[in-house]
């Protein structure tokens, strides 16, 4: 399936590119060769017939602006320029700085110069008002096959960024794995696969108890629930490579690696450190509301994705065997009906408020400290708790140190062709301008279920980008506020589910899965089940 989707991602985006830059090209969005009027206030008198540079400002009135783009930006235009005066009118240029402040349109004319906030032009004056003073007209520079460009600049950016992405890992990777050795030989992880039993023998029940990747697991879960997530990802590539042991049929995904990778697209924190950083620095007055909020959402995209994948799994069902298999899972889809049910019940008597009422004792901020406090000594309380369990043990814990991290390094490197792949995609899908035509095709279904149109962008960048999904949370509350309701809405979809695609790449990358029979699928489906719940939830305690 992952075949279909990376394809799916490639096309669209280039796709949606060609299209919008024929529309754009045929209609002349950008207005190429045509004067725009404006005002120019240079820094001396102006001297005409001789080649000078001036330092001036550009002056655009919004009426002009707007009746020369189609546009309708709220203000008028004044901004620094550098302007060079020729003998010859024609061969005038002016130089300026498009900043985030300034009109949208020239915002995207500026990306097509390869610098993300320069414009050039010709000027021509028309009549001088006082000896600093000009009207004059610009023709700004050509404009054209934007989005294509665009394109172009993100697959490179891209790639660039998948290889930073996975040399940073390499560090990280050797600490941690060289750690878990040390805890493997130890001894140590089995303790903790023992005492976890009665859970992970029911999630994971073709891995034996007592298989290294049963404590590899449960380490991995442990640390993102923390927030630990350069301690996870180590965790849960070495759960995948130990995982991959166990596989009968090398390159296709398993059960457990499938219920795993739900666990993990779920992202289930205890404390969503990121999404409240960003809430403090916008200059909310309560960044740590989110996590009662976040909590919520992530149980429900952690109940959803395993359920998904533990019935997914039973798939396909053989002709004339469905009868057979619904009585054998008639449990399960029992208990799935019943809490859709009570969910359902809970939208439409309003008990979610009694629920929340109950626990209004719990203050957030007393809860962020104290899992702030166990973040903060969970890395070094780990690392001296393995090692020196270690060393009780009489293992030779510098060796086995050494071991583990040869491995680190190992799966660090191996993971760029795949991260490569698959975030080149997602970059094309987005700098091509596809996320716009999704938000379009499911607007209909979002208005359905409750999904502000302010906040659709975020719960559909989410699966494919963490930094993309950062930045558009960032853009919205800086918009909306940050305690406004769509601002706690956003900032609880960032808490409430993880970058299935990132996830999926980098972990069946690492032990060379190509067939991941119904990961993704069981990840969408924890991915929708988180936005579904913290819609719920944000407006059960919120309102709107």
């Amino acid at each position: 399936m992952l075949n279909y989707v990376w394809l799916a991602l490639l096309f669209l985006g280039i796709g949606a590119a060609l299209s919008t830059d024929f529309i754009d090209q045929s209609q002349n969005k950008f207005r190429n060769n045509e004067p725009l009027p404006v005002q120019i206030e240079f820094s001396s008198a102006y001297q005409s017939g001789s080649k000078k540079s001036y330092d001036a400002r550009l002056e655009v009135k919004k009426a002009d602006f707007n009746k020369f783009y189609n546009d309708n930006f709220n203000s008028d235009i004044s901004l620094p320029a550098k302007v060079t005066i020729n003998s010859d009118q024609s061969k005038n240029s002016i130089f300026f700085k498009v900043g985030s402040s300034e009109p949208k349109t020239w915002q995207e004319m500026a990306t097509a110069s390869g610098e993300k906030d320069d414009l050039t032009g010709r000027l021509e004056i028309d009549s001088l008002i006082n000896p600093t003073t000009a009207a004059a007209h610009v023709v700004l520079e050509d404009v054209s096959f934007l989005k294509l460009k665009n394109v172009t600049g993100a697959a490179l950016e891209y790639a660039g960024t998948a290889v930073t992405i996975a040399l940073g890992l390499i560090g990280v990777m050797a600490l941690w794995l060289g750690v878990m050795k040390i805890a493997e030989e130890a001894g140590l992880i089995a303790i903790i696969a023992r005492a976890l039993r009665p859970l992970t023998k029911r999630l994971f029940p073709e891995v034996p108890s007592d298989h290294p990747a049963m404590g590899s697991m449960i380490m991995n879960i442990s640390a993102n629930m923390l927030g630990l997530s350069n301690a996870a990802t180590p965790f849960g590539l070495k759960a995948m490579e130990e995982l991959n042991e166990l596989n009968p049929n090398k390159g296709t995904a398993t059960n457990a690696m499938c219920t795993f990778l739900a666990i993990n697209t779920a992202g289930m924190t205890l404390i969503p450190a990121t999404a409240i950083a960003i809430r403090a620095a916008a200059g909310s007055s309560e960044p740590a509301i989110i996590i009662g909020t976040s909590l919520f959402g992530s149980f429900c995209a952690t109940v959803a994705g395993v359920t998904a994948a533990k019935t997914l799994e039973k798939f396909p069902i053989k002709k004339g065997q469905f009868s057979a298999w619904l009585q054998s899972n008639l449990k399960a889809i029992s208990v799935v009906i019943a809490i859709l049910l009570l969910v359902a019940a809970g939208i439409y008597s309003g008990i979610g408020k009694n629920i929340a009422s109950v626990f209004s004792f719990v203050s957030p901020e007393l809860f962020k400290n104290i899992i702030q406090i166990f973040s903060t000594i969970a890395i070094p309380l780990l690392i001296v708790a393995f090692i020196g369990y270690g060393a009780i043990k009489k293992v030779k814990v510098y060796e086995k140190f050494i071991e583990g991290a040869k491995e680190g390094f190992n799966i660090a490197v191996r993971i760029i062709p795949y991260l490569v792949a698959m975030l080149v995609a997602i970059g094309i899908f987005r700098a091509g301008g596809a996320m716009h035509w999704l938000i379009y095709i499911l607007h209909p279904i979002t208005n359905l279920i409750g999904l502000p149109a302010e906040a659709m962008p975020m719960a559909l960048m989410r699966p494919l980008s963490g930094s993309g999904s950062l930045g558009v949370m960032a853009e919205i509350i800086k918009v909306h506020g940050p305690d406004s309701f769509i601002g706690i809405l956003v900032s609880t979809f960032y808490g409430s589910s993880e970058t299935t695609f990132y996830v999926l790449a980098v972990y069946f990358g690492a032990v060379n899965i190509r067939n991941i029979r119904h990961a993704l699928s069981a990840g969408l489906i924890a991915d929708i089940a988180g936005v579904l719940g913290a819609i719920f939830i944000v407006r059960m305690l919120f309102g709107q």
